[in-house]
């Protein structure tokens, strides 16, 4: 079952079902969740790492002083900001089908 794929760009895998949720067993939504989950928990420390790329660059910005460069640094600065901008998206992100209500109730049982 391959539902995840890895986004070179933002670093992770995202959810990319082959077929609608509802089609998949029980089981198989359970196990889609929970790796959800993990991958969710991986986002904001990858945040973290392009924030910091980002003052480096801010850095960098403030010794420049050739306009090529102060375009390739803020292109550079543009690109970081979208990606963490996705990023956030991706962990605001739940399944858009509810999943079987023994499954969202064993989850809310485990985070007790």
């Amino acid at each position: 079952m391959h539902v995840f794929r890895v986004d070179k760009r933002l670093g992770i895998e995202v959810p990319a079902l082959e077929k609608p949720w509802a089609a998949y067993t029980r089981e198989e939504r359970e196990a889609i969740l929970e790796k959800w989950e993990r991958i969710r928990g991986t986002i904001p420390d990858r945040i973290k790492e392009l924030e910091a790329k980002i003052e480096a660059l801010q850095a960098q910005l403030h010794a420049a002083d050739r306009e090529e460069e102060i375009d390739r640094l803020w292109a550079a600065v543009c690109d970081y900001a979208s990606r963490i901008n996705d990023l956030n998206n991706w962990y605001r992100t739940q399944p858009d089908v509810e999943p079987d209500p023994d499954i969202a109730a064993e989850h809310r049982e485990r985070e007790k």
